[in-house]
């Protein structure tokens, strides 16, 4: 049997040991959500301010201005930096205090905390750690490769991140939450082929599903002939998830290469905590569409959306109920493998950093 996932969250545990894994990029956010307007968003316990400099580079800041208090995300963007809205105070990318109206001296401890962001791919990552960056963020090449069509979003959950990593490691779920769109016949999706390897930092996980019907989404973007072999590759890293799925007609290509065509879905999901009971999840579905490339990726992301607020709808009333009843074990079934794998990752990372 496996631990209850509130345990994870135990308030009373001791107070040396970290929150969430340090010394590593975690997802802040999507290039074109930093426009002409600071951006307020709480991450792994600290509230930011984001923004996008006048010269095009991101930065993170404490969300609270010096003087007195204000978010700092109520204020605006200037030229040389972001003012605030109570007093004038204005603050460069590096935090200090450039300019204090009517006042000719800025004091040296006039400066709020700075953070590291960096724009990868269209996506923001932010260093969460005690020392400076010892690498660069994670790179994600399908969103600027040219070979698939993207769009993406962004969903506050109130349950602790984990639960989200259980129900992206687990994709057997898809055949009894997403009948409508990527589910397909549940009976084959909880007797997949699987296979689930790793090392301390990773898990993955491959599914085929061979000789099944196209779900809806795959049926309305894709001109399958009839029967589909079907693939889902997912790719677990503490910060995020790479999840591959597709399909070809039966028989007709191998589903284990890197080369195979068909249909595609490309997966980005990046899942950050913002206090221990809730998170933000950042997504991304990129895809290859065969015919009105604008209009099937429109239908692919409007339906990716569906299955996701289904997802939400299913994690947050677990998430209730397990507060409701209180820490419990539960059983393990032979679908739960990469999930409880990510949890040990987790429980290692955690316990290393006490």
């Amino acid at each position: 049997m496996i631990p209850s996932p509130i345990a994870t969250f135990d308030p009373a545990a001791p107070t040396g040991q970290p929150d969430f894994p340090q010394d590593r990029w975690y997802v802040a956010g999507f290039a074109w959500e930093l426009g002409d307007k600071p951006l307020a968003r709480t991450l792994l316990g600290q509230p930011l301010v984001l923004f996008r400099t006048a010269e095009g580079s991101v930065a993170a800041l404490e969300d609270r201005c010096c003087h007195r208090a204000l978010p700092l995300s109520l204020g605006t963007l200037e030229q040389d930096g972001l003012r605030c809205g109570y007093h004038g105070l204005l603050f460069g990318a590096d935090g200090r205090c450039l300019e204090i109206p009517g006042q000719a001296k800025v004091p040296g401890k006039a400066l709020v905390k700075a953070f590291v962001l960096r724009e990868r791919d269209q996506i923001l990552w932010l260093w969460h750690g005690s020392a400076a960056p010892d690498r660069e963020p994670p790179a994600y090449p399908h969103h600027d490769s040219g070979q698939y069509r993207f769009g993406g979003d962004v969903y506050h959950y109130a349950a602790p991140w984990q639960l989200i990593h259980d129900n992206l490691l687990d994709l057997s779920h898809l055949g009894y939450v997403h009948l409508r769109t990527i589910g397909g016949n549940a009976r084959i999706h909880m007797n997949a082929q699987m296979q689930v390897s790793g090392d301390e930092q990773s898990v993955r996980v491959v599914r085929h599903m061979l000789d099944s019907e196209p779900p809806p989404t795959y049926r309305d973007a894709y001109p399958f002939k009839g029967r589909i072999d079907r693939w889902q590759e997912i790719e677990f890293q503490p910060s995020h998830l790479c999840i591959w799925t597709g399909a070809v007609d039966a028989g007709s290509e191998p589903i284990d290469t890197p080369e195979r065509g068909g249909f595609h879905l490309r997966g980005f999901h990046g899942v950050t905590p913002e206090t221990k009971e809730t998170c933000h999840y950042f997504w991304t579905q990129a895809t290859n569409p065969q015919a009105d490339p604008e209009e099937n990726l429109s239908r692919v992301l409007e339906q990716t959306r569906l299955t996701f607020d289904e997802d939400k709808q299913v994690i947050e009333a677990q998430y209730a109920n397990l507060l409701r009843f209180g820490e419990r074990p539960m059983v393990d079934i032979h679908v739960d493998a990469g999930a409880n794998r990510a949890r040990r990752i987790i429980a290692s990372l955690l316990a290393g950093q006490a």
